[in-house]
């Protein structure tokens, strides 16, 4: 049996889909969070059956007639692949949106249930639905449920097999038609608008003023407002790093770090004298000292993925997006735009994959190439690491990549927008703002451990790998020596990194490495930190008191030997850098050109450079009074890169715009 989930965007339909399933997707409060179709089966509590039910969960639209790619992906379905049972996921709140879908999936022929989702809000909102008279006009069983709460999932799946294999007839005969031209397709609209607008006059009571000014909407008159939303933002992330990077956060990792270190000790004793030294040094070093240095950071990155999931769910990052919004219509961004990288700030892969539901395929582009800039989980150790090394005040420094990155994607946005020579973007972002509400621990807590799950897989592997091939080519020369104590440069590690270094100087982070870590980042971004615990031999690589908290005099920082202002234009310089090799593959998906890829990442290249290029030199010339080394060669480099991305830029978006014209 399959069961296919339907509704209109924030209805709740995902949080449903987890609820029934199990399963943890992502949910968030804008339109075009589902992207493509998501499959699980009903857990056995709620299967009494002896078969399995499948349950698809479908991007969300507004009408089987798709504007948008997402909402293709739900037509077709529902159309072609002959689902069992349709459940029509209907906000409580808000009928007569909802409604206009659901009379279009009733004239399918296929057995529909609506679930009356957010039934639990209609008390609040001072609104009686008559759910029996509904399921009379509708001619379709209506169910209660508030999918936060699990309140009717029951009842909805067992009525769900119930109904199975029963043909169901359209309510309003006439209406479903094979409209042929354009006249028709307006009176149906019409007439399905005029059925609605009746029904919910029907079996909709509300006991308050639609036109009443609620706490609500005094409240986004601050927060969402279009000057104060800004630094009402900053003071809200600058909060979440001081508590998960300075504050909770290092009381966990006290505890996770004693324990790396007592398993680093025990198998130590385990090794023995008779063990090679080599393979004492890759177990012990590469390996458990490499994952170690990125496990390290976890309880950090956990406390704040826990406090941006209550941010999300409390329905504030929903007013970040109408705030941003105005802003990236400015410099040639869709509306939509805003939702990837709200997305990316979880994950770069998920946030290039939302670039999907923008039509305009240079804004789709664009944002798909601007999204990665967002700091993603993988990030994050990179920021604490260096935050606590160089600086006192690890939450500002956090805080400003955020705003760095906004700065970036707007400055680069515009400057994509001049070499296409683009007018402004003339699109459209229409979004239901969600009530504030206090948000859920429990939803929290399981965002939290699936983003942690995945960190720790990413470690136990790639970064594991990683370590463990860098380690290898540290140890060994080109002639399969070991290096000999105080001749590293002679390591294979050296001799690919020492070229790319030399290209690094103007940065300030000319050694090799520094390059081979920032290189290994291509990889994955955590790796950055198990490859700088390798390649200089830090054992006990994390400890939250002397290393997290304090900043400049701890040993970590004078073995690296960098200045607090070349360590900030490093840690820039791996941030706003092409992003991890995954994160590349989505960006080749959703741009569907190969052109368009290699000029995105020479962007992100270019970008990357270029502002740690300005950060290392100017930040020199303030402290100092002089340009650091490299700064004639480094700004032709700078020069160079600019030239060859508005070459690349302008050739493939000309070659664009000749493909859509033969298209037409």
């Amino acid at each position: 049996m399959k069961i296919a989930l339907t509704g209109n965007p924030n209805s709740g339909k995902t949080t449903l889909f987890n609820a029934i399933t199990g399963k943890i997707e992502y949910v968030g409060n804008w339109p075009g969070v589902t992207i493509a179709k998501k499959e699980g089966d009903v857990k056995k509590a709620l299967n009494k059956g002896e078969s399995r039910i499948r349950v698809v969960d479908l991007p969300g639209t507004y009408s089987l007639s798709p504007f948008t790619g997402e909402e293709s992906i739900t037509s077709e379905f529902v159309k072609n692949e002959n689902p069992d049972v349709i459940i029509n996921i209907v906000d409580a709140t808000n009928l007569s949106r909802s409604l206009f879908f659901t009379t279009q999936l009733l004239e399918l022929g296929i057995p529909v249930i609506v679930a009356l989702n957010k039934c639990d809000l209609l008390h609040k909102k001072g609104i009686v639905i008559k759910r029996a008279e509904l399921a009379e006009k509708l001619g379709c069983l209506v169910i209660e449920t508030a999918s936060t709460q699990g309140h009717g999932l029951p009842e909805l799946i067992e009525q769900a097999r119930i109904v199975y294999g029963h043909q169901q007839t359209a309510p309003f005969p006439g209406l479903n038609a094979n409209v042929k031209d354009h006249a028709a397709d307006d009176r149906i609209k019409h007439e399905r608008f005029a059925f609605v607008e009746q029904l919910v006059k029907v079996v909709e009571m509300r006991n308050v003023a639609s036109n009443k000014q609620t706490g609500q909407d005094a409240a986004d008159r601050i927060i969402a407002h279009r000057v104060l939303g800004i630094p009402i933002f900053a003071a809200v992330i600058y909060v979440v790093f001081s508590i998960s990077q300075t504050h909770v956060g290092p009381l966990f990792a006290d505890y996770l770090v004693g324990w790396i270190d007592s398993f680093y000790e025990y198998v130590e004793g385990l090794m023995g004298a008779d063990v090679s030294p080599v393979l004492s040094s890759l177990l012990l070093d590469g390996i458990i000292g490499g994952v170690g240095a990125v496990m390290g950071f976890l309880p950090l990155i956990m406390v704040l993925f826990f406090l941006l999931a209550l941010l999300e769910d409390s329905g504030y990052m929903a007013r970040v997006a109408v705030v941003m919004d105005r802003y990236l219509k400015r410099v040639g961004l869709s509306g939509k735009s805003i939702i990837p990288m709200v997305i990316g700030t979880g994950c770069a892969i998920p946030g290039v994959m939302a670039t999907r539901t923008i039509r305009d395929d240079r804004q789709r582009r664009t944002t798909a190439m601007l999204t990665p800039f967002m700091p993603c989980g993988a990030k994050l150790p990179v920021i604490a690491l260096f935050a606590g090394v160089f600086f006192s005040d690890a939450a500002w420094v956090g805080t400003a990549m955020y705003f760095v990155a906004i700065l970036i994607i707007i400055t680069g946005a515009l400057i994509v927008k001049r070499i296409t020579n683009e007018g402004s973007a003339k699109s459209y972002f229409i979004m239901e703002l969600p009530d504030y509400r206090l948000p859920s621990l429990k939803r929290a807590f399981i965002s939290m451990i699936s983003r942690a799950k995945a960190f720790i897989i990413r470690a136990a592997t790639i970064i594991l790998l990683c370590n463990a091939v860098v380690h290898l080519m540290q140890t060994f020369t080109w002639s399969f020596q070991v290096v000999e104590p105080g001749m590293e440069n002679t390591s294979i590690l050296a001799g690919i990194a020492s070229p790319f270094a030399f290209l690094l100087i103007p940065l300030g982070f000319g050694a090799w490495q520094l390059a081979a870590a920032a290189i290994a980042g291509f990889i994955a971004k955590e790796n950055v930190v198990g490859v700088l615990a390798v390649v200089y031999s830090i054992t006990n690589f994390i400890d939250t008191e002397e290393f997290v908290l304090l900043s400049g005099a701890g040993d970590v920082a004078a073995v690296m030997g960098l200045t607090s202002v070349a360590a900030l234009a490093y840690l820039m310089f791996n941030l706003f850098t092409p992003p991890c090799f995954a994160a590349i593959g989505a960006m080749n998906a959703e741009m569907d050109s190969r052109n368009w890829l290699w000029a995105g990442i020479g962007f992100q290249f270019g970008v990357g450079y270029t502002v740690a290029y300005f950060v290392y030199q100017v930040g020199t010339l303030m402290t100092t009074g002089n340009f650091g080394a490299g700064v004639i060669p480094g700004l032709l480099g700078v020069m160079f890169i600019a030239g060859v991305i508005v070459f690349l830029i302008r050739r493939n978006d000309h070659k664009s715009k000749i493909e859509l014209k033969e298209a037409v």
